[in-house]
């Protein structure tokens, strides 16, 4: 147990980092610092890497005065478990999972193969280290189908194939972004998100994209203001605690702790499907985990709160 009370001591969050995700990681973390300073705390900023990449990060960690991370990283470095394993060297404690988690989360295909086995329903797939054989996917997947980067977040380098022409250009995009990929058989229907906060699973968000969105893509989740988030989600009591469920036994399965989002999808016959689990979600004024915990009277920095405490308890 830590010594001092949080608000004796420094919070660094840290944002920015290289992926594909940091400009909406920048978002977060400057929101996520203003809701710290507005509770009493002292708050240093720390961009990963530096606007243009130019600064070291072991450097920028190690200089820096701090008692506690605030990890508003999404995507790649921030996701994978290299920051997280770098702070656990430092000996500082931080917010959300701990490095193997994360690393367990963000590879889609690993988790996936994991959940097969453990009977947590997600959906059919194959995966492939190189570009694969159109005719091969055929013949295990049915149109429409899900292409993905097994390491990417906010939905980058994810496509929805609707015939080999499409299937062909979404499968070089996915290679684009990562080495691996996923290929996964489309969830025709609804898509929902639970946010996970202390081990307890938030109200489940129905989410709908515009039409003129194929998918929940990247301009959907922050961009977009037509997308209609349900609150309640539409789903009945038992179907929402079934979601809750499933979400929450994903997200422990893969060893997560903290906090984080499952993203699950049901199709027309009614079952549910869990696609993913996110082990730092975005804190936006368009994220999912501020609204779902809004809705049940938990504001924004009362949240960011909650979260920098939880850390700070198990430090």
């Amino acid at each position: 147990m830590v010594d001092a009370p949080l608000k004796e001591r420094i919070i660094a969050v840290i944002y920015g980092g290289k992926s594909s995700e940091r400009a909406v990681s920048l978002q977060s973390g400057q929101l996520v610092a203003q809701a710290l300073l507005s509770k009493g705390y002292r708050v240093v900023e720390i961009d990963l890497y530096g606007e243009n990449g130019e600064l070291d990060p072991v450097v920028q960690l190690l200089e820096t005065e701090y008692h506690l991370a605030y990890i508003a990283l999404h995507g790649g470095e921030g996701e994978d478990g290299r920051v997280q394993s770098l702070l656990e060297m430092l000996n500082k404690p931080y917010t959300g999972s701990r490095p193997l988690a994360c690393g367990f989360a963000m590879d889609k295909v690993l988790s996936k193969k994991y959940w097969q086995g453990i009977g947590i329903p997600t959906p059919k797939y194959v995966s492939f280290n190189s570009m694969p054989s159109v005719t091969d996917i055929e013949q295990e997947l049915s149109y429409p189908i899900i292409v993905k980067p097994s390491r990417e977040g906010s939905t980058f380098g994810i496509n929805k194939a609707l015939n080999r022409f499409e299937l062909e250009s979404a499968l070089k995009d996915a290679l684009s972004y990562d080495s691996e990929i996923l290929v996964e058989q489309f969830v025709d229907g609804p898509e929902f998100t639970v946010a996970i906060i202390g081990n307890e699973a938030y109200p489940v968000i129905g989410l709908k994209p515009a039409e003129s969105h194929r998918l929940y893509d990247y301009d959907a989740k922050y961009i977009a203001d037509d997308t209609q988030y349900l609150l309640p989600c539409g789903l009945s009591e038992s179907e929402e605690s079934y979601v809750k469920s499933i979400a929450l036994q994903a997200y422990l399965s893969v060893g997560c702790t903290g906090w984080g989002r499952v993203d699950v999808m049901q199709d027309k016959t009614g079952d549910f499907w869990v696609l993913e689990v996110n082990t730092s979600p975005g804190m936006t004024s368009h994220s999912l985990v501020p609204m779902s915990a809004a809705h049940v009277g938990i504001d924004y920095a009362d949240l960011v709160e909650k979260i920098a405490l939880s850390a700070w308890a198990v430090a």
